[in-house]
């Protein structure tokens, strides 16, 4: 059965004067806020290129930013393009799923990794990054969501430009709430995201099985019996078998947080590994960038995330 390698090819540091693609890989962005994101982004010093699927608001349906050759195209490009150290997705939303069938993955130089920064519907494409390019990848923060637009001086913003600039400063993640649910130590490669993605991703070629390695789940705006079923499919699939610890981070909007806390203890504490919950990672807070790709130790004991490398080449 396949598993997780130990760890996957770290994109450099990103320098001001790069060259960034942003592109809008699901559903439209909010333009306003992308623009004050695109600012940000500028401030950092670095040279955004912003691609049509990123102005695209709802040409074919409201939901999608642009069809989906549009998206595919933009964002092969964007991956395949040496001018850039990076690729931003604008927004999260629906569609990547979508956009995945039309990526060219042959066009795309393995051996030249590159940054890759999304959460939540992007779940889908840092897990494709992961098997088909075998590059490290960043849940985190994008340009047109809350905690990124508003630039300097946010959490969410300040943390994922420390590691895109001095990621030698961050080789440790702590969580000041987190919450043991198993105690214990686990190492592994870091993968994971939005677990309604990763169950939606069971079955293609682009999924990432968690055997061997630390899985990251949070969500958002599901209801408890259906969060239930999210989590319950990801048990009976192979997905799950021979995970070695799991860090959850926050299930907002997704029902009674007591329901929810009791489901997941129910659900995942009984595998036999670490579990530590209560992670500021995920929708409707500040958040921490959570690197998927590093070879890392998780003790849900100490509630802490600790690498072996840092997150990006120097």
């Amino acid at each position: 059965m396949r598993g997780t390698p130990s760890s996957l090819l770290r994109p450099r540091a990103l320098r001001p004067g790069d060259r960034v693609a942003v592109v809008a890989a699901s559903s439209p962005a909010e333009q306003d806020k992308l623009d004050r994101g695109l600012a940000a982004v500028e401030g950092l010093g670095l040279k955004p290129d912003i691609f049509g699927s990123a102005r695209d608001t709802g040409s074919m349906y409201d939901y999608l930013a642009g069809d989906d050759t549009l998206r595919g195209t933009d964002l092969t490009r964007a991956l395949a393009d040496p001018a850039y150290a990076a690729v931003f997705c604008a927004s999260g939303g629906y569609g990547m799923q979508r956009t995945l069938e039309r990526v060219d993955w042959a066009a795309i130089d393995a051996s030249a990794p590159k940054v890759v920064v999304g959460y939540s519907d992007v779940t889908a494409l840092l897990e494709a990054i992961a098997v088909k390019l075998g590059w490290v990848s960043l849940f985190g923060p994008m340009p047109a969501c809350d905690g990124f637009y508003e630039g300097p001086g946010q959490y969410d913003f300040d943390t994922l430009a420390r590691l895109l600039f001095a990621p030698d400063t961050v080789r440790q993640l702590t969580f000041p709430g987190f919450r043991t649910v198993v105690p214990g130590v686990a190492e592994g490669m870091t993968l994971g995201g939005t677990a309604t993605l990763l169950a939606a991703s069971i079955g293609t070629d682009t999924s990432l099985p968690a055997r061997g390695g630390i899985l990251f789940l949070e969500d958002v705006d599901e209801l408890p019996f259906r969060m239930d079923r999210i989590i319950t499919q990801l048990r009976r699939s192979s997905y799950s078998e021979g995970v070695a610890g799991i860090l959850l981070g926050t299930f907002t909007e997704c029902g009674d947080p007591d329901h929810v806390r009791r489901m997941l203890d129910e659900r995942l504490g009984d595998l036999g590994v670490p579990v530590l919950a209560g992670a500021d990672i995920g929708h409707g807070i500040d958040m921490q960038t959570y690197p998927i790709g590093l070879r890392a130790r998780l003790d849900a004991t100490a509630g802490t995330l600790t690498f072996f490398d840092p997150v990006l080449r120097s």
